[in-house]
């Protein structure tokens, strides 16, 4: 037989009673505090195959990092104005991951960082299901949410951004390529994929990184090595990416400075996996991300379009 709380009252006492309604009204489990700080995304330049997304943190920051995703803007408009399921796998997601090992992603108060959809940067704590480049002369629209931490739950989704691509066909003074064209059309490609396009001729036979100098094999050699955490790495693809995009004849005017100053940071530590050099991801991101941002073709001249691999890629 069930017995009431009054009665139990009347039996053992109000202090009993006091306890067990007490009891009663709190919640079954204890939740987390609160809700992430939505943060704020914007466009930060584009190619004829990528477009770059800069993301704010909130009050609350993002340490976890966040995710982005993306959906042409003709597919939103026929889906009616309303993003994909999250299990659909036409929608494009993208994490980058604030708790990894050296990440970047791990954003304090009103920090912001700048990502790549279309040619992810080869870095530590970036994953997407969509890996290939966006089409060129197309619209998109991304959002964006802080991941959850041990204390608050993950932020709302951002209010939708459009962005597009370059044009196709787009030039200007000579064209760039991104990182993973370098890495992949190259001289040793020759070895593996002899007489395919991946089989080129780099414009240089040795590259200086800071005071350090590499052959090619050795340089491929970097690009291929993932940069786990070292900001050295991270930097060391994109500075290589656009010094060969420089001596193969693309201005370097909206670099220079900056190719510099990666040089002198650099200085004598010599590059993973030809040597054990490091550096902190903070102290070169900025570096990284501009050296990306040309050779992706968002500034400096434009992106050039890589050639078609075909089976070969």
């Amino acid at each position: 037989m069930k017995t009431s709380i009054a009665a139990m009252a009347v039996r053992h006492g109000t202090w009993l009673a006091a306890g067990l309604l007490a009891l009663m009204s709190a919640p079954a489990q204890a939740g987390k505090e609160g809700r992430m700080g939505t943060p704020v995304i914007s466009g930060a330049g584009a190619s004829q195959t990528s477009t770059l997304v800069q993301v704010c943190a909130a009050a609350t920051g993002a340490r976890a990092g966040f995710s982005v995703q993306w959906m042409g803007a003709a597919d939103y408009a026929a889906n009616g104005n309303a993003w994909y399921s999250s299990d659909d796998p036409r929608l494009c997601k993208a994490s980058f991951s604030g708790n990894a090992n050296g990440s970047r992603y791990d954003l304090d108060p009103g920090e912001c960082v700048t990502v790549s959809l279309g040619d992810l940067l080869f870095d530590n704590g970036a994953s997407a299901n969509c890996v290939a480049v966006l089409a060129c002369g197309t619209d998109y629209v991304v959002r964006a949410f802080a991941h959850a931490t041990s204390t608050l739950t993950r932020s709302d989704f951002t209010a939708v951004v459009s962005l597009s691509t370059l044009a196709c066909g787009h030039r200007g003074g000579g064209c760039t390529f991104a990182q993973d064209y370098w890495r992949v059309f190259n001289p040793p490609a020759c070895l593996t994929h002899p007489g395919s396009v991946l089989c080129i001729d780099w414009p240089v036979t040795s590259l200086t990184l800071g005071g350090v100098s590499y052959t090619v094999d050795e340089l491929v050699a970097m690009l291929n090595a993932p940069a786990s955490g070292n900001g050295l790495l991270e930097l060391a693809h994109q500075l290589i990416s656009a010094k060969l995009n420089v001596a193969a004849g693309a201005d370097a005017a909206a670099v220079a400075t900056t190719i510099a100053a990666a040089d002198a940071l650099i200085g004598s530590l010599v590059v993973p996996p030809v040597g054990d050099g490091y550096l902190d991801p903070g102290v070169t991101a900025a570096y990284t991300t501009s050296l990306a941002s040309f050779n992706q073709g968002a500034i400096g001249p434009g992106a050039c379009v890589p050639p078609d691999p075909g089976a070969d890629f």
